[in-house]
């Protein structure tokens, strides 16, 4: 397994601010370079590539940025459900408000000529309604009838 050039193509430059493999890179050993690539093998020489530090010093220091972001991103994301809670309140309140207003647009109650109480369909309630005294003495005359 020795180097075979393939690797240059996927060299990374050293990133400002940030570590190196706390910005994604990984080293070959046999290459002895630093690659941006995503597998766990060089694409050149086929070597286990490094994702840590071996440095005690190094180490302690990715370890730290990676709680940093970890906090970053668990901060982020409470406040993105927080926004996310409010939205679906608020939507839901329109909502509301507004099958009310097409509610009261679209059904209102009127009473029934015999008994007074409010109906959305008032006639269909006064051909049953107790208190229609038509309705009851022709309902008496045909079961007589239908008796006999």
């Amino acid at each position: 397994m020795t180097c075979k050039g393939i690797c240059v193509r996927y060299k990374a430059q050293k990133p400002v601010g940030t570590g190196r493999y706390a910005s994604g890179q990984r080293r070959c050993q046999i290459c002895e370079i630093f690659i941006k690539w995503e597998g766990l093998w060089c694409p050149c020489c086929g070597y286990r590539l490094r994702t840590k530090p071996r440095n005690l010093k190094y180490k302690a220091k990715l370890r730290a940025r990676v709680e940093a972001d970890s906090m970053e991103a668990a901060a982020a994301t409470e406040i993105e459900s927080e926004v996310q809670e409010v939205t679906v309140k608020a939507k839901s309140k329109a909502k509301i408000a507004k099958t009310k207003a097409t509610k009261s647009k679209t059904k209102e109650k009127t009473p029934c000529k015999y008994c007074e109480k409010l109906f959305v369909y008032p006639d269909k309630h006064e051909k049953n309604c107790k208190k229609n005294t038509e309705v009851i003495s022709s309902q008496k005359s045909e079961s007589i009838a239908i008796k006999a």
